[in-house]
């Protein structure tokens, strides 16, 4: 099941954090809402449920939706929402302990440090770039960032979504065409910790980052482009992001 920015629900969810960052917290809700009531899947449902919880004054009411959004984490169970597990049961620990069920707090706790360890992400992954390259070639860490220019970058990113590639691709910096080459990495990798448990739980658009070189394999073909409305948009949620890039 793959996360897509543009997707409708993501896109409502999104519209409810603007609001919770003017301190709307009511019409953020009003949003996260609507998402639940319009989410068709499993993966929508539980991003919407994740965030109803988070405007609940009560710890039974978050429980609730918490325990709402895990059900429906748990009927998808791959590497779009295994890094959520960890907080997501830390969360619901964290409501049994305010709920004085300190068995249910300490079962919690123990699962989320269970799921707490390295990606379990095998692949296979991809790298979006405007640059000609070939089989065989190495990709290394020391770039600008597609998102700050003049910044180098630490690590070489890449993900598990061939579309999420396809979205690098097409912000990646140069004039030639958009390309999603197939990589493998050349040693270890993690989570990308600017998005991970950031704006969505867990690590939803499956992004890791490696100091190791990635070693391109093949070209991915069958991806879609991101229109050019929604790219625009995104480009401009970008532009205005007053987040620091962790390098």
């Amino acid at each position: 099941m793959e996360f897509s920015p543009f997707n409708h629900v993501v896109k409502l969810c999104l519209q409810g954090m603007d609001m919770e960052d003017k301190g709307n917290h009511e019409e953020a809700n009003k949003l996260f809402l609507q998402g639940w009531e319009e989410a068709t899947n499993d993966l929508e449902k539980f991003l919407a449920a994740h965030y109803i919880s988070r405007n609940q004054k009560t710890a039974s009411n978050k429980l609730k939706w918490l325990e709402t959004a895990l059900k429906h984490a748990l009927k998808i169970n791959d590497d779009t929402v295994k890094s959520a597990f960890p907080a997501l049961y830390s969360n619901i620990a964290k409501c049994y302990e305010d709920l004085s069920d300190t068995e249910k707090a300490k079962e919690n706790y123990e699962l989320a440090k269970l799921f707490k360890d390295n990606p379990s992400d095998k692949g296979p992954f991809y790298h979006g770039t405007k640059a000609d390259l070939q089989v065989g070639d190495l990709l290394t860490a020391g770039g600008n960032s597609n998102y700050k220019s003049d910044f180098k970058m630490n690590h070489i990113y890449f993900t598990g979504l061939v579309n999420g590639a396809g979205l690098a691709a097409a912000l990646a910096k140069g004039d030639g065409p958009d390309r999603v080459y197939i990589v493998e990495p050349t040693g270890s990798y993690e989570n990308d910790p600017n998005l991970t448990d950031k704006k969505f739980p867990g690590n939803p658009t499956r992004s890791y980052r490696s100091d190791s070189p990635l070693k391109i394999t093949g070209e991915a073909t069958d991806w879609v482009k991101p229109n050019p409305e929604d790219l625009e948009k995104f480009r401009e949620k970008l532009a205005d992001s007053k987040g620091q890039i962790i390098n």
